[in-house]
């Protein structure tokens, strides 16, 4: 259903996969539908990367999931890609079934290093924190920040982060120089220039601001609801004639203002 680019082919997924393949074969197979013309004929829906390894090998046979339905344009959103945490699983529980780590290294081409840094990746992360972010993308630096917080302090910041939908390393360090130092594991280091009632009343403000983001998203569920009830009553308002000239008689600057609001609504 669609073609490799050059980049993609030269990119470090791409050889990452042909690594791979080369070394466990295939792990998750393609995904194919049938033509709707020709039933003895399919279209492959996910999967151009392993199709293409796999054609440059000289492979002729492939094992594929069989589509019940055309989703070429939506099957990547239905996949579960691999996060963070749950690589870190998968490369211990292949260690422990004795897999060796050159052999895992090589199968995802990484240096063996790398497979030794992802084995420990989780020491010092408390379990609340773990299950929390399990199957979220979380990058290993910012996995480094959580450590340097004791666990209580990892589980709101686990919250804040699923709640903000951000985890990338600069937001976890930031939440990291809000900490106060009873919450860390190693006191921060002074910051140059500023006094320690200073630092103390930044500390408090960042912890403000993280009591007034709770609330906010404890209500925005409910206001986002009534906003959406009202929008789609107002939308019916001006579809009736009659109150759009009542509105256009007797009250234009009102209209005026329901019907941005409306163009508003249509635009999200």
């Amino acid at each position: 259903m669609k073609q490799l680019t050059a980049s993609v082919i030269k990119s470090v997924k791409y050889t990452q996969i042909a690594a791979s393949i080369a070394e466990v074969g295939i792990i998750e197979p393609p995904v194919v539908i049938r033509d709707r013309g020709q039933p003895d004929l399919f279209h492959l829906l996910d999967g151009h990367i392993r199709l293409d390894v796999l054609a440059k090998r000289n492979e002729t046979e492939v094992v594929c999931l069989v589509a019940t339905e055309d989703e070429a344009y939506t099957y990547n959103r239905r996949i579960s890609r691999l996060a963070t945490i749950q690589e870190h699983k998968m490369i211990l529980n292949a260690i422990e079934k004795g897999v060796p780590e050159e052999r895992l290294a090589r199968a995802l081409n990484v240096n063996i290093s790398s497979i030794r840094h992802k084995k420990s990746l989780l020491d010092g992360i408390c379990p609340e924190a773990i299950e929390m972010l399990k199957d979220k993308h979380v990058p290993i630096n910012t996995i480094g920040q959580l450590k340097k917080m004791k666990s209580m302090r990892q589980i709101e910041a686990a919250q804040l982060m699923i709640a903000m939908n951000k985890f990338t390393i600069t937001y976890a360090q930031s939440l990291v120089a809000a900490t106060p130092d009873s919450l860390l594991v190693r006191p921060k280091k002074k910051i140059g220039g500023l006094s320690e009632s200073q630092i103390a009343m930044m500390e408090r403000e960042a912890a403000t601001l993280d009591r007034e983001f709770r609330t906010i998203e404890q209500d925005y569920g409910a206001d986002h609801l009534d906003l959406v009830l009202a929008g789609g009553h107002l939308t019916r308002l001006l579809g009736n004639a009659r109150v759009v000239r009542y509105l256009a008689q007797f009250y234009p600057d009102i209209l005026s203002e329901f019907q941005k609001i409306a163009d508003l609504r249509k635009a999200a």
